[in-house]
């Protein structure tokens, strides 16, 4: 099965009163359709997932691929530092219908090169469908190096990174050691166009819940032959994507989207509401590019 290419957006997960809010998702997941997302990345560090219990998480992931049913790719955030927990997460979201997986690296525990190979083998072993590394060493504190993912990508189920270490030269060595058909994802909403300017496939981003349209055709634009309109639309979201990350990601973008409407309910601890400061700044870079009036 082929991976999404395009934008993916890494789904804020609404809830409601401690609850998730399954209506309000379903609605959000319609409008990611007419909007023009390729993939919905769902249960992921933008979804909050460290806060959701597994029961939580297992109903989020299916209900996401029942509503979707088949439109657009369904990849399920399964990762953990826990191996055993990831490996059933992951034969749980291929259970029910998943696309692909997206696979966190070991936090807190870390792993050492060893490790991190055999911790996604394992994983990779027991499932069938495609699974995309995700790569974060800011959150993390573990970094996949290039040579790593090479190795991991000899594994037939391992198709794909979320390259989020902020690092070009690090990308272009991935791109230079992987096959051609290994894909690549930006992690970084502000490096959707260098990224895939060396061969990168799209974007697993969170800018797109709030500007899907313009995120989609971002990458559009660039694998139209539009290097310039892809160039132009990555500039201009340039101060969106910083605003967005003013505090610790999901808070600016779930906030954004209540300011927008969509109701998505409140953080969850230790998550908490934004600084009155940083609020100003996010809803005056929202209002210049035209998500609030």
């Amino acid at each position: 099965m082929s991976l999404f290419t395009g934008s993916g957006v890494a789904i804020v997960t609404p809830f409601k009163e401690g609850k998730v809010n399954y209506s309000k998702l379903e609605e959000i997941l319609n409008w990611h359709i007419e909007q023009g997302t390729d993939a919905i990345i769902v249960c992921g560090t933008t979804g909050e997932a460290s806060t959701m219990t597994e029961g939580e998480q297992k109903e989020t992931i299916k209900f996401t691929i029942e509503k979707i049913n088949g439109r657009i790719p369904v990849i399920a955030g399964t990762g953990s530092n826990n191996t055993a927990h990831a490996l059933e997460m992951s034969k749980y979201a291929e259970s029910v219908g998943a696309d692909g997986l997206l696979l966190i690296t070991p936090y807190y525990n870390k792993a050492t090169t060893k490790g991190l190979i055999a911790h996604f083998t394992a994983i990779a072993d027991a499932v069938n469908i495609p699974i995309i590394l995700y790569n974060v060493p800011g959150r993390t504190g573990v970094n996949i190096l290039p040579a790593t993912v090479a190795e991991l990508a000899k594994h037939p189920n391992i198709q794909a990174i979320k390259e989020a270490s902020g690092n070009i030269a690090q990308v272009a060595e991935i791109a230079r050691l992987v096959p051609s058909d290994f894909h690549i994802y930006s992690g970084n909403d502000d490096m959707i166009v260098p990224l895939m300017s060396l061969g990168g496939h799209g974007v697993i981003s969170v800018v797109a819940n709030v500007a899907p349209k313009d995120t989609h055709n971002m990458v559009q634009k660039f694998l139209d032959g539009d290097v310039k309109g892809a160039c132009a639309l990555q500039l201009q979201m340039k101060a969106l994507i910083d605003a967005l990350f003013i505090e610790v990601n999901p808070i600016p973008v779930k906030t954004a989207m209540n300011l927008m409407g969509f109701e998505m309910g409140e953080l969850r601890l230790p998550l908490t509401e934004m600084t009155e400061g940083n609020l100003s700044i996010l809803t005056a870079r929202m209002t210049e590019y035209g998500l609030l009036k």
